[in-house]
C-alpha cells in the first residue's frame, strides 16, 4: 500500500475516515443500483405529473417554493433524527458522511419493499467503518420513532377531521400507547439484543438512552411541524379558510397519512397510501378536489426534495474527498 493510501485510511479529527476505495466492480454496481432507483422515481413522477399538470395553474410560484422549502426543512429534520439514533447507538459520522449515507439510502424507499433503505444505508455505512448492525438498528429505531411521533401528533387531531376520519382511524388510539411503550429504551435495547443474539452478531457499541430517544423524537416532531406547514400553505392558496385550526388539521392529517405509508411493505415510499389517506382526512375540511390536488403536489414536492438532498449530499461528499489535507502543525 502506498503512502497516500495509508494516509487515506487514518482517522480525521472530526470523525471517521473518508470512504474506502472499492474494487473495480463496485462502481458499475453502484451505478446500476442508482439507475434502478432513478428509473422507479421517474415512473412515479410521470404518473403523478399527468394528474398535477392541469391543476398547477391554481398555485403561485412563491407559494410552491415556500411549501417546497418546508418539505426540504422537514426532510433535513428526519436526517437529524436518524443521525441522533445512530450516534446514541455508539456510531459517529462526520456531517457530510452522514448526509451521504442517509439521503442516498433514502432513495431506496422508492423501490418496492421497505427493506431497501436499510440495506442501502448499511452498505454505505460500511464505507465509513460503521458496523452494519449499528446502521440497521439506527434505521429501525428511526422509523419506529418517526411513525410513533406521527401518531402522537396526528391521533389527537382525528376528531377535528370529521366523522369519516374517526370511523376509519379510531383504531390508532389503541396503537398509539403500544408504540409509546415500545419506544422506551429498555424495550428497544432488549429487542435489539435479542435480534443480535439470534443472528449471532456482536452487541451494539452502546445502548440506547432516554436522552438519545428524546433527541430522535424531538427532531421527528420538528419534521411533522414542517410538513404540516407545507400542506397548510397549499391549502390556503387553493382557497381554504382558517388559521391555527386549519394548520392543526393539516399537520395532524398529514402525520397520520404519512405514518400509514410504511405499514405496507410492497408499496414504493407509500405511494398511493398517503394520497388516499390525505383525501379521506382532509376531504371534509377542504373539499375532496382540493385535498386531491394537495396530495398529488405534495408527493411531487417530496420526490424533488429527496432528489435535491441526495444531490447536495453527493456533492458535499465529493468536495470533502478531494479537499487537500491540512498542513501539519509545527512542533
Amino acid at each position: 500500500m502506498t503512502l497516500p493510501d495509508r494516509l487515506a485510511d487514518q482517522p480525521t479529527s472530526d470523525g471517521p475516515p473518508p470512504p474506502r476505495r472499492g474494487g473495480r466492480w463496485r462502481t458499475p454496481l453502484r451505478l446500476a443500483v442508482a439507475g434502478v432507483f432513478l428509473a422507479v422515481i421517474t415512473v412515479i413522477l410521470a404518473g403523478q405529473w399527468q394528474q398535477a399538470k392541469p391543476l398547477l395553474g391554481r398555485l403561485s410560484v412563491p407559494v410552491m417554493l415556500a411549501s417546497w422549502a418546508m418539505v426540504l426543512a422537514g426532510i433535513y429534520a428526519t436526517f437529524r433524527s436518524w443521525r441522533a439514533a445512530l450516534t446514541d447507538l455508539g456510531a459517529t459520522l462526520p456531517h457530510t458522511g452522514a448526509m451521504r449515507v442517509f439521503y442516498l439510502g433514502q432513495l431506496g424507499k422508492y423501490v418496492p419493499g421497505t427493506i431497501w433503505p436499510v440495506v442501502t444505508q448499511m452498505r454505505l455505512g460500511r464505507d465509513y467503518r460503521v458496523p452494519p448492525r449499528a446502521s440497521g438498528a439506527a434505521v429501525g429505531v428511526f422509523m419506529l420513532v418517526l411513525i410513533g411521533t406521527g401518531l402522537l401528533v396526528g391521533v389527537p387531531v382525528i376528531p377535528l377531521l370529521g366523522r369519516d376520519a374517526v370511523d376509519e382511524y379510531h383504531w390508532l388510539a389503541v396503537v398509539l400507547p403500544l408504540f409509546v411503550l415500545a419506544l422506551t429504551p429498555p424495550v428497544l435495547n432488549r429487542a435489539i439484543a435479542l435480534v443480535l443474539r439470534v443472528t449471532r452478531r456482536p452487541p451494539m457499541p452502546a445502548p440506547l438512552s432516554f436522552g438519545g430517544i428524546l433527541r430522535v423524537a424531538g427532531w421527528a416532531i420538528v419534521s411533522w411541524l414542517c410538513y404540516g406547514v407545507h400542506v397548510y400553505l397549499l391549502a390556503r392558496q387553493l382557497g381554504a379558510e382558517g388559521g391555527a385550526l386549519l394548520l392543526l388539521q393539516c399537520t395532524g392529517a398529514f402525520a397520520v397519512a404519512f405514518a400509514s405509508g410504511p405499514l405496507l411493505l410492497i408499496v414504493p415510499a407509500g405511494a398511493g397510501v398517503r394520497e388516499a389517506a390525505l383525501l379521506l382526512l382532509l376531504g371534509p375540511t377542504l373539499t375532496a378536489p382540493v385535498a386531491a390536488v394537495i396530495a398529488v403536489i405534495s408527493r411531487l414536492l417530496f420526490i424533488v426534495g429527496d432528489l435535491a438532498w441526495s444531490a447536495v449530499a453527493t456533492l458535499a461528499a465529493r468536495r470533502r474527498a478531494v479537499r487537500p489535507p491540512a498542513a501539519p502543525l509545527p512542533p
